[in-house]
């Protein structure tokens, strides 16, 4: 149940909740297979900074989830987040047709969300999505509690995928 007065603590998955190491593997090869990159998702451990920040955030806001993953990993992507003990949160994911990077169609999504609800913060690893975040005015954490391979920023900026 959601409480439409409190903040909102917005929250990236891979790289800031969790930790995609184990399977950057697949986004190194050519061709890509992102088939298997996501398949293997379930099997992410969490990192520990960004859980805590969210169950800390959890205390004054609503916590909800801005993904690049795409919308047919959304069971997957619930179970996790269950899984880890996470709170229960709406999760915004894009089209499995959209390949836009993820700086613009996380920016897209903050902006909506913001005409209806306070946003009290993006927590979020990929640095051009927080620098375009922080331009339009939101509150900005850049997880850098882990590192991210450089395919997997490629990836993220040329094919629009996660």
């Amino acid at each position: 149940m959601t409480d439409d007065s409190r903040s909102l603590a917005v929250f990236d998955l891979d790289g800031t909740l969790a930790d995609t190491a184990h399977r950057q593997r697949f986004l190194e090869r050519k061709p890509r297979d992102w088939a298997a990159f996501f398949a293997a998702a379930p099997d992410d451990p969490p990192l520990e900074k960004g859980v805590a920040l969210a169950l800390e955030s959890a205390r004054e806001c609503e916590v909800v989830y801005l993904t690049g993953r795409p919308e047919r990993c959304r069971q997957d992507t619930v179970a996790w987040l269950a899984a880890q003990g996470l709170p229960e949160g709406r999760v915004w994911m894009r089209r499995n047709d959209d390949r836009r990077p993820a700086r613009r169609t996380k920016l897209e999504i903050l902006r909506r969300i913001s005409r209806s609800r306070e946003v009290r913060m993006l927590v979020d690893d990929d640095e051009l999505v927080c620098d375009e975040a922080e331009r339009a005015g939101f509150t900005v954490v850049r997880a850098r509690w882990t590192s991210t391979s450089a395919a997997l920023k490629d990836a993220q900026e040329r094919e629009g995928r996660t």
